[in-house]
């Protein structure tokens, strides 16, 4: 499917619409804004970025969910309505299906990592993989060149 530039830059600025949960807007809505019918922009939207709008916002509702699960400053039912969700159940079911655990083991399996790692809670940074790391511990003389290393 071909577009043209000026379709290009109405599906972004819509993407970042969707992506937006404080003004929490139906995929209709959103299309109309951009001058879109709402059929024919799912479809340009799902051959340009690879999902539909709907799947779009459910994945930013789950990353602002393991965000706020991580600062552990709210309970999961405060997350829950938090990310836009009506029920605790629903929400429960949406964050499992996504992430491959609940919400509570999610926040737990967090706590564990912080207190084995001694990393403070709410710093997010860049990990070293762990072969990297072993690899700064060997001598410089058990490479003989830059491609072993």
């Amino acid at each position: 499917m071909l577009i043209g530039p000026s379709t290009f830059t109405r599906l972004c600025r819509a993407r970042a619409d969707l992506c937006e949960l404080d003004a929490p807007a139906s995929v209709a809505s959103v299309a109309a804004a951009h001058g879109l019918s709402p059929f024919h922009f799912i479809r340009q939207f799902q051959a340009v970025f690879g999902v539909t709008p709907h799947q779009l916002r459910i994945e930013a509702r789950v990353e602002l969910a393991k965000r706020l699960l991580a600062q552990d400053h709210h309970s999961v039912t405060a997350v829950c309505f938090e990310v836009g969700c009506s029920s605790l159940g629903s929400f429960s079911s949406m964050f499992t299906r996504r992430v491959g655990t609940t919400p509570s083991a999610y926040r737990e399996r967090l706590r564990t990592q912080v207190q084995v790692l001694g990393v403070p809670a709410g710093v997010s940074g860049v990990w070293t993989p762990g072969c990297m790391s072993l690899l700064a511990m060997l001598p410089a003389s058990a490479f003989r060149n830059f491609r072993e290393a």
